[in-house]
This record gives C-alpha cells, structure tokens and sequence, in this order.
C-alpha cells in the first residue's frame, strides 16, 4: 500500500513538476546502503553479537543433551531388577525431579531463543534506521548544493517487486550514487572496508556542489 501511495505521488509531483521545471536527480539507494561503511560496521557487530548468542546457545543444548543422558540412564536403574527396591525407588523419585528440571531447561532454551531473535531483530531496525537516516539528511544535502529539488530512488521496487523507475536518461551530473557514496565514506576509519566500485568524486562536480 505504502509502495503504491508513493507511486502515485511520484507521479503527481512529476506532472505538477513539470510545469515548475523540476530538475531530478537519481540515486542507487540500495548501492549507497551497502556501500556505507557504517553500514559494514553494524553488519559486523550484529554477527559477532549473533555468534556469541549461538555459542550459548549452543552450549545450553549440550548442557540439556547431558541431562537427557543422564535422566535416561536414572530410568534404566530404576527398572534394573539386580538391584534392591530401595535403589529402584530412588532411582525412579530421582529421575522424575530430573524430567521435570529437562522440562525447565526446554522451556528456557526456548526463551532464550526468542528472546535472541527479537534482541537481535530490534538492534537491526534500529541501526538501519538511523543509517538511513544519516543517507538522507546526505543525499538532501548534496541535492540542495547541486540545485535539484526532486531526488528518486533507482533502486525502488514497487508492491510486486517489479522497478518503479522503468526508464530514466542518466549520466555523471543527474545520478548521485557514487558522489553521495564516497561523501559518507570520506571519514570511516582506516580499517573500514570501502566500496571497490565507487567512482572518485568528480572535483568539478564537487567545487560546483560547494
């Protein structure tokens, strides 16, 4: 719905546009994403923190594994005939406090699962949004320097996945992918993996923005 709101929007301010001589520019929005080193950084750090929830996890499974070993092996004493009734019986009392306690860690295994998806899920939103927060105020920035007052997204998909952009006429002055793309990029860390592909800022273009 939301997709196809902005079409129609898109539409309507081209057409009104039109008549006010809008001048449009393109950006790779999906490109610049990627591409932006903070965006590299919050990858890496919701993978470690992914690892490190998957190592507890793991290692709760082990634990839980352990207990079922051991709880079977209470089952197999209490049904040993070789030994007293007395043994039989504390093996049997003692294997049912030992299911219930397997039936505790399952339950806790579970949260612990959930609880890590919706964690890790809330980090992910967070940080995407304001790493694309920080892409626009960019992208407008750059847009305004340069004089143009509309800006869509070539990369936009519409409710079917199908491009919004069908056709549009691009070149070095109209497309701001890579000019945006490497001005986010210019202070990441020396260590920061930049994009291989990213073009250099065109100085002319740049003095012109400034």
């Amino acid at each position: 719905m939301k997709k196809t709101l902005l079409a129609l929007s898109l539409l309507s301010f081209l057409t009104l546009g039109a008549q006010a001589q809008t001048k449009v520019a393109l950006i790779d929005l999906r490109k610049i994403f990627d591409g932006y080193y903070k965006t590299k950084q919050a990858d890496a750090m919701l993978k470690d923190e992914a690892n490190d929830l998957a190592k507890q996890r793991e290692e709760m499974l082990t634990s839980l594994k352990k207990g079922e070993e051991e709880w079977k092996k209470l089952l197999e004493k209490s049904n040993d005939q070789s030994l007293s009734a007395d043994e039989r019986a504390k093996s049997k009392q003692t294997a049912e406090k030992k299911f219930l306690g397997l039936k505790e860690d399952e339950q806790t295994l579970q949260q612990f699962e959930n609880s890590s998806r919706t964690r890790l899920g809330e980090k992910q939103r967070k940080k995407r949004d304001l790493i694309l927060e920080e892409i626009r105020a960019a992208i407008k920035a750059r847009a305004q320097a340069s004089g143009y007052n509309l800006v869509i997204d070539s990369a936009a998909q519409s409710i079917n996945d199908t491009p919004i952009v069908l056709f549009a006429e691009t070149d070095a002055k109209n497309d701001l992918t890579d000019v945006v793309l490497n001005q986010i990029n210019a202070g990441a860390p020396a260590d920061a993996v930049k994009p291989a592909d990213a073009k250099p800022v065109d100085k002319k273009d740049d003095k012109k923005a400034k």
